[in-house]
């Protein structure tokens, strides 16, 4: 595949203050088939994405790919001691890009394409009401006990000691000189490594009833991907995490890499180049017409 033209670059405001850089593909008035916003996984840069966000432009959609606050383009010069949090992503972050994308938009729906955290973080954005469909790939908010059960004990031991350790002695997690992904503000990091069963339980207590409204708010049609070798984004996790979206219409479908031709998948594949004749086009179904291109591939089966 080629590699795309690059997209336009823009900066969102969020409203504390906070500037994120990303791109817009495609225009308005190019896209029959609606606005999609990307959510990358915890940090992975939104630049990952771009041949899938010039994939959906060519094929009629307006699509905006940005990088969540302390990450990539949303860096800022000092990473230590800027107290971005998880959920600074979903409340601040998408709430910005669903406003920015929502003012740019003429027609067609609201899509959001979630990927790992990215499709669970829209839950806590106040006007996530305004999302009509999603696409989720191995989406959930990495706890522990979800974890497949071979890797279960190396991948605690990664994000749940030694992760926590190395935030506490740099004052973020150094994840790109360690070559596991980028660097993380330290909240960031901490707020995964001490997750909990439920996610709520992570915000102030007077605080968590509203949080569960938002998610509540939602009543977008869910199709949440998940991969038969994904080590995070088992069936458990993505069932855990599609919970909290107790009123919006979700569907499962668990792909084996034998499915789409591969060897093995993982927990990031699906958005390289080399899927773009094969799930990227599948995708376009649901995208475009809210089609589950994967019927026979439900979780319970």
């Amino acid at each position: 595949m080629a590699k795309p033209t690059e997209g336009t670059a823009v900066e969102i405001a969020c409203r504390d203050g906070v500037m994120l850089g990303g791109h817009v593909w495609g225009g308005a008035e190019d896209a029959p088939n609606g606005t999609v916003i990307i959510n990358p996984a915890t940090g992975v840069l939104a630049r990952y994405y771009h041949y899938f966000a010039r994939f959906l432009a060519d094929h009629g959609f307006q699509v905006l790919t940005y990088d969540y606050r302390g990450i990539g383009l949303s860096r800022p010069a000092r990473l230590k001691g800027c107290g971005y949090r998880w959920r600074d992503w979903g409340e601040r972050d998408f709430e910005a890009a669903v406003d920015f994308m929502s003012a740019r938009r003429k027609a067609g729906p609201l899509l959001v394409v979630g990927h790992s955290i990215g499709g669970f973080l829209p839950g806590l954005a106040r006007n996530a009401c305004r999302i009509d469909r999603m696409l989720t790939v191995g989406a959930q908010y990495a706890y522990w006990r979800d974890y497949a059960a071979e890797q279960r004990l190396r991948l605690f031991f990664k994000w749940h000691v030694a992760m926590p350790a190395l935030t506490a002695m740099f004052g973020f997690f150094p994840g790109k000189r360690l070559g596991w992904l980028e660097d993380l503000p330290g909240p960031v990091a901490n707020e995964w490594s001490f997750r909990r069963a439920r996610m709520e339980l992570s915000h102030p207590r007077h605080e968590r009833a509203e949080v569960l409204r938002h998610f509540a708010a939602v009543k977008a049609q869910i199709l949440a991907i998940a991969v038969s070798d994904d080590e995070l984004g088992t069936v458990p996790a993505i069932r855990r995490a599609l919970a909290y979206y107790r009123n919006a219409a979700p569907t499962e479908a668990l792909l084996r890499p034998s499915d789409l031709g591969f060897d093995r998948i993982g927990h990031f594949d699906l958005f390289h180049a080399r899927h773009a004749n094969g799930f990227w086009l599948d995708a376009l179904l649901w995208l475009r017409d809210g089609v589950n291109p994967w019927p026979d591939r439900s979780a319970d089966r």
